[in-house]
């Protein structure tokens, strides 16, 4: 695989329609949120683990492509791979409850492993150092926490269902309808969602870290892959309705850069349209205009007037 010499500072819009895009479940699965301003949060967590299941499905079977973090796993077996790897496959690392490596160069060894098989070890980095000790790997790829443009109401719905679960719960409904044609007594439930909410998030990728793990072209490839696509093999009821909306990245002519990210992250605003007129968000304009409900009451600006050279706006989504 190619090494990547250059770095990249990413911009990365989505939205949800009636859906939650990330439940808290210290607040009853409520749609995270800011409680000073209310704009709606998506944790970095998340946004990752829809790049790994991405990534899982697009490259099942690929090798070099496989996940670390799945869901059930337990890590320390995959850990075990690396011993069986470095060590040939010998009863005492098979059956080992703790495993470390016996010098510098074994314990390279095994980190490269790592890194070399599981996709996500060599974009985000892990601690593998838990009972049998991989090491420990700093990803080239992080992910910021996202955030809604707008503040957003989460609303709470009443859901009910009809069927019974087992037959004590039927009997008692049936007994406390008897001699009503009502039959009203289902269970009850909720769930919330965000009526709209566009969220951006930024992604870095540091060409000096990738030198370490191995993070290539085309894993960088398959990364805007998956933000351009993620969302699209994530369905649920919470999440029917959400989409990438733009990818816009900064590529650097360096590994060490070119400029600060904050001020490419600048150059690239989103304004709230209504009608035929661009409103910066937050203006007092906006007050008493109806709230944002879809996408194209947006509209996404990049500013390229005196782009340094060095860098390249890349419209990735």
């Amino acid at each position: 695989m190619t090494a990547l010499e250059n770095r990249y500072d990413i911009v990365f819009y989505f939205d949800v329609t009636n859906g939650n895009p990330n439940g808290d479940p210290d607040a009853g699965n409520l749609p995270r949120l800011d409680p000073d301003t209310a704009i709606g949060l998506v944790s970095d967590v998340c946004l990752k683990r829809k790049i790994r299941n991405y990534v899982e499905v697009a490259r099942a079977g690929d090798p070099g492509y496989g996940i670390y973090v799945q869901e059930g796993a337990i890590l320390n077996e995959k850990h075990r791979e690396a011993y069986i790897a470095k060590r040939g496959d010998d009863e005492k690392v098979r059956k080992a409850k703790s495993l470390n490596p016996q010098n510098d160069e074994e314990a390279r060894a095994l980190t490269k492993f790592m890194c070399d098989n599981f996709f996500d070890v060599r974009s985000f980095g892990a601690v593998m150092s838990t009972g049998i000790n991989c090491g420990q790997v700093r990803g080239p790829v992080q992910v910021a926490f996202a955030r809604s443009l707008d503040p957003i109401m989460p609303l709470e719905i009443s859901i009910t269902r009809m069927a019974a679960t087992n037959e004590k719960e039927k009997a008692d409904r049936d007994k406390a309808t008897e001699g009503d044609e009502r039959t009203d007594n289902r269970t009850m439930g909720r769930k919330h969602i965000v009526p709209y909410g566009l969220y951006r998030a930024h992604v870095f990728v540091n060409a000096n870290l990738a030198r370490r793990t191995g993070f290539g072209d085309a894993d960088l490839a398959i990364l805007f892959e998956a933000l351009g696509s993620m969302f699209e093999h994530d369905r649920s009821a919470a999440r029917g309705e959400m989409a990438t909306r733009r990818v816009i990245a900064f590529k650097h002519a360096s590994a060490l850069g070119n400029a600060p990210a904050h001020s490419l992250f600048d150059r690239v605003v989103a304004k709230r349209r209504i009608g035929e007129d661009l409103y910066d968000i937050g203006s007092d304009r906006l007050d008493n205009k109806p709230p944002a409900r879809r996408f194209a009451d947006y509209e996404i600006l990049v500013d390229r007037t005196g782009m340094p050279d060095e860098i390249e706006i890349l419209d990735v989504v």
